[in-house]
């Protein structure tokens, strides 16, 4: 009798096991995938509005139990209450922003001599996610909710570590009525369920977001079989601020820029490069905010930063920083994957931890000269996810903006992510591009037909 493999799911919080759920093996994959293919046949003729009436329903499903699923996130993930409620938002609305696509997936006409031309927008029948343990609800949806909206079946292989939150969308995907095999959440092991849907010939695009090394590994595999890709992988995103800008505000502004989600975001500002002659104003202003960052139990309201996932990111994020150094604040002691708020000075800009991704609550501020020398600082990265620019300068705003090399910017703010606009990096932070208006385009093939109006030669 095969023995059946187990993930246990621990609240990062606590340690303690909050589920266990059963981890999938190859030949789950490939059943999975003969139902997704299955699936999608009568999926991809069904009627847009169909398709797009059946996603709103989705999206109504998760938005009914909006509170289910942020309580949820918040015991297997960490997150705080409040981003895990703007988290389950965020399926919900792209739902309801991909059905909208759904209906306005289309070709074009182009002219030609002696005929009609036209081009189709064909689905490409079963795409596979393989979503992180940061986000996992919404970076789950973005691959998903536009996939399925351009005609596709999809797998969803979520996080060992976060399967929760997805088995949980499968469920109301029933509920809202997609087609039984239409979307499939598979938990497991990398090495096992995500290696077979990546290599798997019945599996026609994969989604990946991850860790750069991962991400390299997968494209590999992918060009091995020509198959189609999007990849969003690491960041190490500046935070620029020059002395004409309104300094006391990026520097209130900067803690949560990369202390959110625990540091635990490819788009968080770890390398903070101020204008040098601000620099000490800079710092007086930015300790006390840092200092003051509660953190402690994620399900409560108060909250503003949780534990770090796992035990093995915790010793990861050791491993950079001594104990004390820097501006930092507090955190719980005792059980959990505790971490304090961190800001590094007195940094050399070439050592470990101002050049690789930490991905936990720190970050380094390193001053500098002009705008010449900030640009080069962001740009010393094999990254290019995102990035910050504080001034009061529009030229400057603009010619930095078009100097630094990376995919989302942010002016006098840090935000980097909405659904209706696009996201995706530079360099190492990625290939391709999701969210936006054409997103579902990146889920299709061109088709491209000729109509002779000439009739056939006499």
């Amino acid at each position: 009798m095969l023995e059946v493999l187990k993930l246990d799911v621990l609240n990062p919080a606590t340690e303690d096991i909050v589920a266990t759920v059963p981890a999938a093996t190859a030949q789950d994959v490939d059943a999975a995938v003969a139902r997704a293919a299955r699936a999608q046949e009568q999926w991809a003729a069904a009627a847009p509005a169909d398709r797009a009436r059946l996603l709103r329903r989705f999206a109504a499903q998760v938005d009914d139990h909006l509170e289910e699923l942020a309580r949820l996130e918040v015991r297997e993930a960490g997150h705080v209450i409040g981003n895990a409620r703007w988290e389950a938002g965020n399926v919900r609305d792209l739902l309801d922003y991909s059905a909208g696509g759904a209906e306005r997936l289309s070709g074009r006409q182009i002219p030609v001599p002696g005929g009609l031309n036209v081009t189709v927008l064909e689905p490409l029948g079963v795409v596979g996610v393989i979503a992180p343990w940061n986000f996992p609800m919404p970076i789950a949806a973005w691959g998903t909710a536009p996939a399925l909206a351009a005609g596709n079946a999809v797998i969803l292989k979520p996080a060992e570590t976060t399967p929760l939150t997805a088995l949980r969308l499968a469920e109301l995907a029933l509920a809202a009525g997609l087609p039984e095999g239409l979307f499939q959440v598979l938990p497991g092991e990398g090495a096992v369920a995500g290696n077979t849907l990546v290599e798997h010939p019945g599996v026609a695009k994969i989604v990946f977001t991850g860790s750069t090394g991962v991400g390299k590994r997968i494209m590999a595999s992918c060009a091995d079989r020509v198959k189609r890709l999007t990849l969003e992988l690491g960041g190490k995103s500046p935070n620029i601020v020059f002395a004409d800008a309104d300094v006391e505000a990026a520097a209130l502004a900067t803690p949560m820029s990369y202390l959110d989600n625990s540091g635990q975001d490819c788009c968080a500002r770890t390398r903070v490069l101020v204008q040098r002659s601000v620099y000490d104003r800079f710092l007086e202003t930015v300790r006390p905010a840092i200092e003051s960052v509660v953190v402690g139990d994620p399900s409560d309201e108060k909250t503003q930063m949780g534990p770090l996932i796992s035990r093995t990111q915790l010793d990861r994020v050791r491993a950079y920083v001594t104990p004390g150094e820097g501006i930092h604040g507090t955190a719980p002691e005792g059980p959990g994957f505790w971490f304090p708020p961190t800001l590094l000075t007195d940094v050399d800009p070439r050592s470990p931890v101002a050049t690789e991704e930490v991905f936990g609550p720190v970050a380094v501020v390193i001053p500098f000269e002009d705008e010449a020398d900030a640009i080069r600082l962001a740009n010393a990265t094999e990254y290019g996810l995102s990035g910050s620019i504080w001034t009061r300068d529009v030229g400057r705003a603009l010619r930095v903006s078009a100097a630094v090399k990376a995919g989302n910017l942010s002016v006098n703010s840090h935000s980097s992510v909405r659904y209706w606009t696009p996201f995706g990096g530079y360099k190492q932070s990625g290939l391709g591009r999701e969210l936006g208006p054409d997103a579902l385009t990146a889920f299709t093939e061109t088709k491209n037909v000729f109509i002779s109006t000439e009739g056939p030669a006499q």
